[in-house]
């Protein structure tokens, strides 16, 4: 009887533990937003508290798994977008979408900054549980701005993860991610968005 109840603690003892782990796992959620560059949208997310990460890919578009060649080509029909899985009770989706507003521009329908064309183009992916929070933060920047945005807020959609070269770019390749970031003067287009406010 004793070893029975021995045997019994030490499952719960090693169970407890697996249990909270799985539901800190369940817990977490993920956000999807095409802001042209992928590299600036994972890095714009990247170090956010509550973000456990960042991915840049695609989506959008209606070839299976396609690789970063077919939808700078075009045709595929995907947007560079980044999805960032994050723990609601550090962070909520309201203000990841509010951050995500700034760290584009959303009056401009054919893509951002330097990168113009269809794959570039930005739009918040959002499930049925995220839409009502989207759209509201949307309007809100809206009424900041004083303009309208071209940029739409969509249902969710299959995202593609990207292939590993352009994971962590800014951080992996700092220089030649600054190199390209100064050439697209995407800091001072930002700012004369945003003012204080804009994230680059």
């Amino acid at each position: 009887m004793a070893a029975v109840a021995s045997l019994t603690v030490a499952a719960l003892a090693i169970g407890a533990p697996l249990a909270r782990q799985a539901e800190a796992q369940t817990a977490l959620q993920t956000a999807i937003f095409a802001g042209g560059c992928f590299w600036s949208e994972e890095k714009a997310f990247d170090d956010v508290p509550g973000v456990r990460s960042a991915v840049s890919g695609f989506v959008g578009g209606h070839t299976a798994n396609p690789t970063y060649e077919q939808v700078v080509r075009g045709g595929t029909g995907h947007m560079e977008a980044v999805q960032v899985t994050f723990d609601p009770r550090v962070v909520s989706y309201r203000t990841l979408v509010d951050r995500y507003w700034r760290t584009i521009d959303p009056t401009d329908p054919n893509g951002q900054f330097c990168d113009q064309g269809p794959s570039y183009r930005s739009a918040v992916f959002a499930t049925a549980a995220q839409r009502a929070d989207a759209v509201a933060s949307r309007d809100a920047a809206m009424r900041v701005l004083r303009k309208s945005f071209t940029t739409p807020v969509v249902g969710a959609q299959r995202f593609w993860p990207a292939g590993e070269e352009h994971q962590n770019y800014a951080k992996r390749h700092a220089a030649s991610y600054q190199a390209y970031r100064i050439g697209c003067r995407r800091p001072e287009r930002l700012r004369a968005i945003w003012g204080d406010a804009a994230v680059s």
